[in-house]
């Protein structure tokens, strides 16, 4: 495969605190395109991974490359630029703005007009006509007007989403989406993920095995910091390593899983 093939690609990525080997010689390929799920045991290095592919950590050693720029310099606003858009980067819901005027707030940051307080109120229905069409993307645009406190858990995830959605992301972050979530919900997240992957590039950190088996174009694994096994699900589940790095309940989760 092409290298342009791949949107995101790391090389050795390593970082170490003190000693520990957090993340240890990572090389990760995540094709444009895709659903692209990170997995593995508590401690494995999961959400180490996505805050140096962020820079809220600096890499010990290693390269990151997003379309075959080396962004390993980069501070976190420039990586957010290109178009790498983790979702709690931008998505602090304001709990007493109603949903339309959280998906506004995106927006404006986006065109970088936060603070312009002066502009004419024409503009400002752009941005509402904008906002309605993420909210109807995210099944949310019935609740446009309702104060996002009200939400449940599940819709609150689903306007965090939209917001980043706002950013107008090339390759979206996803850290742990279903976490916390009843069935019902981790359902219409599953769907929406599917959804707004269409169009764009999804890596997630997830730990509710049926969610990556049912999504998730390619899985990599996760063990100390270390790659332990890559591929499709079908494959990756029946890695022996694999399985005997799940142990006990999540080992019987992740067989389970369908």
């Amino acid at each position: 495969m092409n290298s342009t093939d791949y949107i995101l690609e790391t090389r050795e990525l390593t970082k170490e605190f003190k000693g520990f080997v957090a993340v240890n010689k990572v090389d990760l390929k995540v094709r444009r395109g895709s659903i692209h799920a990170m997995i593995g045991p508590n401690g494995a290095g999961k959400t180490t991974c996505f805050n140096l592919l962020t820079k809220f950590l600096i890499p010990t050693r290693g390269q990151i490359l997003f379309d075959g720029v080396d962004i390993t310099p980069d501070k976190p606003a420039a990586i957010a630029r290109r178009g790498v858009i983790r979702s709690f980067q931008i998505s602090a819901v304001f709990a007493h703005l109603s949903v339309l005027e959280n998906v506004r707030v995106a927006l404006q940051r986006k065109l970088g007009t936060s603070y312009h307080v002066w502009k004419p109120e024409a503009s400002l229905h752009t941005l509402d006509a904008q906002a309605l069409a993420l909210l109807a993307q995210v099944d949310l645009e019935a609740y446009a007007a309702l104060p996002a406190v009200e939400l449940s858990y599940g819709c609150k995830r689903a306007l965090e989403i939209a917001t980043t959605l706002a950013m107008e992301p090339k390759l979206m972050l996803l850290d742990e989406p279903t976490q916390g979530m009843g069935l019902e919900d981790v359902d219409r997240i599953r769907q929406l993920i599917k959804k707004v992957a269409a169009s764009r590039t999804v890596l997630m950190v997830e730990h509710n095995m049926s969610v990556v088996a049912s999504i998730a174009d390619t899985i990599t694994v996760l063990q100390r910091g270390a790659l332990l096994a890559e591929g499709p699900y079908a494959e990756v589940s029946k890695n022996p390593a694999v399985i005997e790095a799940y142990m006990g309940s999540a080992n019987v989760e992740l067989k389970g899983a369908h």
